[in-house]
């Protein structure tokens, strides 16, 4: 990507888009306004992610028996274990699936609209499974809502394309935080709204406000500029200026341009994955990110579902777990600003659940071209998946 920057006296030269984001600033009012949006969504939607870990939570219930007291009898999903794992599995699924082609939707009509449509979609999914009369529907609907309804891939592309490179850590690091502050939060939600319809209705209420973004939120520029709508691009960034009180020379907006790695702009987004999937370099790195994917994915929703089945306090257990993820985040934006994405990966892999699975999101998205780049980080997060989703199965193994 380039912007052509004629000086006088001097030849054209070409001058990066990071340049023109650098200038437009990182925490202007435009900025902080789209970061705050953002935030709702990272908040919610890790809810949204692991809400079965309360929703359908364990009960015991102990009977009235004259001749032994003592005894213990189960009703509705405590009789059947595997009925409560079940849905925590059939969530997963779904999200597996929809990443798929929610990658597609982000890749061909923006991050926004991706985001925008899941978001408000998962609202409504979330709020009828509220309502739900008996199991399987349940079930059906948490499979839809976890498809169709995850605004977290598309709008974590757009919060790394918003910036300047350099910034998009940074960002991240702060998302993250809200992110794991949602998840704080949640079982304690869940500790005063013990009846789980209530408590569906809860945190998937605002989801609906998402519906408004399609007035208030712009589309990723590197997005418009990939796909050649190069006049609605230059729009977004006389906007933002305007906002940011940051003068921007019209003539040089004039001049902007944007140059294609390759010749890639007459083809269609099927041929653009496949174009990716020819280059031996692409190929390896995405077999690699499905290793990747599938290790952290299983550690870090394995510990999540096991920790409401330690002793003591099981909303307090798994907000002290969320909370170990503070100075995680923190320690993954200092480590990525001062070293490169390799080193660091490797390392947390030892050791750091948490510092791993940020990494491997941000390393992954840098990895691959941006008019295919949505659609392969949500084919490696969804085959990546694949370990999440024996997750919610693995507390089954206690009683066996």
């Amino acid at each position: 990507m380039a912007l052509l920057v004629e000086e006088p006296g001097a030849e054209q030269k070409p001058v990066h888009l990071d340049a023109v984001l650098g200038k437009l600033g990182a925490f202007g009012k435009h900025q902080v306004f789209t970061l705050c949006m953002i935030a709702l969504v990272y908040a919610t939607g890790t809810m949204y992610n692991v809400n079965y870990v309360f929703a359908v939570e364990e009960v015991h219930y102990r009977t009235n028996n004259k001749r032994n007291r003592n005894v213990e009898a189960c009703f509705g999903l405590a009789c059947e274990e595997w009925k409560r794992a079940l849905v925590g599995t059939a969530h997963i699924f779904g999200n597996m699936l929809g990443l798929l082609v929610q990658g597609q939707i982000s890749d061909r009509y923006g991050r926004k609209t991706a985001a925008v449509f899941a978001g408000t979609l998962g609202g409504v999914l979330g709020l009828a499974k509220s309502c739900a009369s008996e199991y399987w529907t349940y079930v059906v609907l948490e499979t839809l809502e976890a498809a169709v309804g995850d605004a977290l891939s598309p709008m974590f592309m757009l919060s790394i394309e918003i910036v300047e490179k350099e910034k998009a850590i940074l960002y991240q690091m702060i998302l993250l935080n809200v992110a794991t502050c949602g998840l704080i939060i949640l079982p304690f939600i869940s500790w005063a709204l013990p009846y789980w319809r209530h408590f569906l209705r809860f945190i998937y209420a605002p989801a609906l406000i998402l519906l408004t973004y399609s007035f208030f939120l712009d589309e990723s520029i590197r997005w418009l500029f990939s796909k050649g709508k190069k006049d609605r691009g230059i729009q977004i960034i006389e906007k933002i200026a305007k906002r940011n009180d940051v003068a921007i020379d019209r003539q040089i907006l004039n001049k902007l341009d944007y140059v294609e790695e390759d010749d890639s702009s007459n083809l269609n987004d099927w041929k653009l994955l496949l174009k990716t999937f020819k280059s031996r370099i692409m190929m390896q790195r995405f077999l690699v990110c499905m290793v990747w994917w599938f290790t952290i994915t299983l550690i870090n929703y394995g510990m999540m579902i096991s920790s409401v089945s330690f002793g003591g306090n099981k909303y307090v257990n798994f907000a002290l777990l969320m909370l170990m993820d503070i100075p995680a985040n923190v320690f993954y934006w200092l480590a990525l600003s001062k070293y490169r994405r390799k080193m660091p990966l490797l390392t947390s892999f030892l050791m750091l659940a948490t510092f791993s699975y940020n990494i491997v999101y941000m390393y992954t998205s840098e990895l691959f071209p941006t008019y295919t780049r949505n659609s392969l980080v949500a084919l490696c997060s969804s085959v990546g998946r694949v370990g999440a989703l024996l997750a919610p199965q693995a507390p089954l193994l206690v009683n066996i």
